[in-house]
């Protein structure tokens, strides 16, 4: 099978610099950076810089930006393309900027943002059109397939998009009212790409937690990349098993040992980061993920849930 890109997904609050590079390391072809705010790039707010930070070795990453403005999106997606802003730090210059239009979270929904904008297959348009003259990177879009079962419209906005300079979609078999549950629908996958033209890829999104989903998704999809999210919380080997897939050959789980390792790996990497402090306080959630299904995880969580230094994450994970 010819080579698909692996994508790591946008996640809030998870896809940040270290755990990009740990899923980059693990198989990942490219990546997309925590959903970045329009709105507050252009009032200059110094925090939203380190979301937009690419690390060295994080070669092949997106930036992801929400809002629903089309003059601001253009405006900050200027900044970020460019690194124009206080706290920009790019080891490599982004590779594309990627347009928000599937998050489903009331916070952003209610401000008209994320898949907010799917209910406006015009404005969706508009935006794309106000970024793509703002950069000279590509802009690609990710979507959801509608609103509501009532709503689906994942081809409309595709093409909306596409329309006006988008150079990839990447869709969510979800629609918003649905959230995460229950099943993605490869079906909308398949019409998004039976309805664009073929040289603009689509990109499969939604319920991939093994090899077999990724050939499932291509096979009943055609879809031209394949982008995991959840899944690679705790388990960032899904790359390496959907590449073994794809390629044909069978794949070694890691052992527990070397999950345990890894989730270590990634906590020091994230207290470098962030400093002690707030680096374990957000990492311990982050390592829980590792430890699902393990013996004595019940236990792991829960000193987990108390550690304040690195030296107690390393005692609980034995590393």
């Amino acid at each position: 099978m010819e080579h698909l890109p692996l994508i790591l997904a946008p996640m809030a609050g998870f896809t940040d610099a270290p755990f990009r590079l740990l899923c980059r390391r693990l198989g990942a072809d490219r990546t997309v950076t925590e959903m970045v705010s329009a709105q507050a790039m252009v009032y200059k707010d110094r925090k939203t810089a380190a979301l937009a930070k690419i690390p060295e070795g994080d070669d092949h990453c997106t930036i992801q930006l929400f809002g629903h403005d089309p003059v601001v999106m253009g405006e900050a997606a200027a900044m970020l393309a460019l690194g124009d802003y206080v706290g920009a730090s790019y080891a490599h210059p982004p590779m594309a900027i990627d347009i928000n239009m599937g998050c489903p979270v009331r916070k952003i929904v209610t401000a008209g943002d994320g898949s907010a904008l799917m209910q406006n297959p015009a404005l969706c348009g508009q935006i794309v059109a106000a970024v793509v003259r703002a950069v000279r990177i590509p802009v690609t879009v990710k979507i959801r397939a509608g609103w509501d079962k009532e709503h689906i419209n994942a081809e409309a906005v595709a093409a909306a998009c596409v329309e006006n300079g988008a150079a990839q979609i990447a869709v969510h078999g979800r629609t918003r009212s649905q959230m995460y549950a229950p099943s993605s629908d490869n079906g909308v996958i398949r019409s998004v790409r039976h309805a664009l033209p073929t040289d603009v890829p689509v990109i499969g999104n939604g319920d991939i937690r093994s090899g077999a989903d990724v050939l499932a998704m291509v096979e009943e999809t055609g879809c031209n990349g394949i982008m995991i999210g959840r899944e690679a919380l705790g388990n960032p080997w899904i790359f390496a098993a959907a590449r073994a897939a794809l390629a044909g050959i069978s794949f070694a789980p890691p052992t527990e040992e070397e999950v345990l390792r890894t989730a270590m790996e990634l906590v020091t990497a994230i207290v470098q980061d962030k400093g002690e402090e707030a680096g374990v306080r957000e990492s311990r959630g982050r390592a829980a993920h590792f430890i699902r299904g393990m013996r004595g995880s019940a236990r792991m969580r829960e000193g987990l849930n108390r550690a304040l230094t690195l030296s107690q994450v390393q005692e609980i994970l034995q590393f």
